[in-house]
C-alpha cells in the first residue's frame, strides 16, 4: 500500500470514528422524536372512521395500556375523540402517569386538521407553521 492509499485509509476510518457518533446522535433524536396518535373513542367509533396511522385505546384503559404504545414519557403524544371531552379525560390520566407531552386535539376533524398542518411544517418550510 503506497502512502497516498494509507492516507486515504487513514482519513476515511477518522471520519468514520466522528461521522458515526454524531449520526447515531441524530438518528436517535429523530426516534425519540416520533409522536403517537391515540383514538380514545369505542372501538365501534374508531371502526366507523379515525384518523390514517392512529391506534386505538378507549379512554378508559388509556392509563392502563399507553405502555402498549410507549414508555417513554416525553414522547409527544396525541389525543383525539368525538368533542373533546373524552380527551380531556385521557390526557389527565397520562399526566397523571407521568407523560409530559400530550396533547387533547378535540375532535377527529381537529385532528385531521392539526395532522395536516404538521404534514405541511415537516415538508414545506415556507408553511405556516
Amino acid at each position: 500500500m503506497n502512502l497516498q492509499s494509507r492516507s486515504r485509509v487513514l482519513r476515511s476510518g477518522v471520519l468514520v470514528g466522528i461521522l458515526a457518533p454524531l449520526l447515531l446522535v441524530i438518528a436517535g433524536s429523530a426516534w425519540a422524536a416520533e409522536a403517537y396518535w391515540i383514538d380514545v373513542r369505542s372501538a365501534e367509533e374508531y371502526a366507523a372512521d379515525h384518523l390514517s396511522g392512529a391506534l386505538n385505546i378507549p379512554h378508559t384503559e388509556i392509563a392502563e395500556r399507553i405502555g402498549e404504545v410507549t414508555t417513554d414519557k416525553d414522547a409527544p403524544i396525541y389525543l383525539y375523540c368525538r368533542s373533546g371531552r373524552r380527551s380531556g379525560l385521557a390526557q389527565a390520566a397520562l399526566q397523571q402517569a407521568g407523560y409530559t407531552q400530550v396533547t387533547n386535539l378535540g375532535a377527529l376533524q381537529d385532528a385531521r386538521a392539526t395532522a395536516a398542518r404538521l404534514e405541511a411544517c415537516a415538508t414545506d418550510p415556507s408553511a405556516d407553521c
